[in-house]
């Protein structure tokens, strides 16, 4: 096994489920911009067969570029349209988005930018009976073209959207015409999703005009949460949104870096450690497919 290799990713071999080896598969290939299906056989103790059939998929989902014995990283992880991101790391955004709508109050102001974690939480916070029931309208601000188009028919849920101009990479609204409608509104609750976060560097994302607009929708929040997954923390992007100050609270999961936990509670973070241990049923289905894929052999 290389010096790289996750001698945990390889010991759960075959008890991982095909949507969390292909999450590995991507992120290994993320991470070194270039990996051979022998480093991932070794590395994950899968098959050559299974391997090469992922990153087929992969590269027919545009994730990465397939070459001869392996596959590469495009240019920009980054650029890659919402859709094609929304299912790495899916099991940890669901509960991520589980246990953020408990943060949120039926009847109040709560704000959401774009992203796959910030759209799975919205989709968690319009199911919910306790605001489905609440005698007072919730109010979501979003920049969120997907968010808005997808709720707006929730008659519990009051849609305020920013206006803008969409990036189609995230569905995102930025510019100018969306500042000027946040400088006249007040947000109580601001979940927030980012590319990266830490102690030291803050809130960050990897396209500076979404990095403005999500400035301005922090400065019009009483309470800051921002919601990612474990593999955003400690992880770089271009440009900041906020300095760690100005966050109130993240909701993560239990794959985080225990020093970086440690420097964000120090920091005067509220971590709140989301359990991803009851998504296993949702994964039925990708852990048969998984099986089948593993007890074929190498071609």
């Amino acid at each position: 096994m290389d010096q790289h290799a996750s001698p945990d990713r390889a010991a759960r071999g075959m008890h991982r489920s095909r949507r969390e080896r292909l999450d590995d598969e991507l992120n290994l290939i993320m991470e070194r911009g270039h990996i051979a299906v022998e480093e991932l056989t070794e590395e994950l103790g899968v098959s050559p067969a299974t391997v090469r059939r992922d990153l087929d998929h992969l590269a027919g989902q545009q994730l990465v570029i397939r070459t001869r014995g392996g596959a590469s990283a495009h240019s920009s992880a980054a650029a890659l349209p919402l859709r094609y991101r929304a299912s790495r790391h899916a099991r940890a955004k669901e509960a991520i988005a589980r246990t953020a709508a408990g943060l949120a109050r039926p009847g109040s102001v709560v704000g959401l930018n774009g992203g796959t974690t910030t759209t799975t939480l919205a989709h968690e916070l319009s199911a919910r009976a306790e605001f489905v029931e609440s005698e007072q309208q919730t109010v979501l601000v979003t920049n969120a073209v997907n968010i808005a188009q997808e709720l707006a028919v929730r008659s519990h849920l009051q849609m305020v959207v920013t206006g803008g101009v969409v990036r189609e990479q995230s569905f995102e609204l930025v510019g100018s015409w969306a500042e000027q409608l946040l400088a006249q509104i007040r947000i109580d609750t601001l979940f927030l999703g980012v590319n990266a976060i830490s102690a030291a560097d803050g809130a960050r994302t990897h396209n500076e005009a979404e990095a403005s607009i999500n400035a301005r929708l922090v400065e019009r929040a009483h309470r800051v949460v921002v919601i990612a997954d474990s593999s955003k923390v400690l992880a770089h992007a271009f440009a900041l949104i906020c300095p760690i100050g100005r966050v109130d609270a993240l909701v993560t999961d239990a794959g985080i870096d225990p020093e970086e936990l440690a420097a964000l509670r120090a920091a005067g973070v509220e971590v709140h450690l989301a359990d991803a241990a009851d998504e296993g049923e949702a994964d039925g289905a990708a852990d048969a497919a998984g099986a089948a894929d593993e007890s074929e052999g190498a071609r």
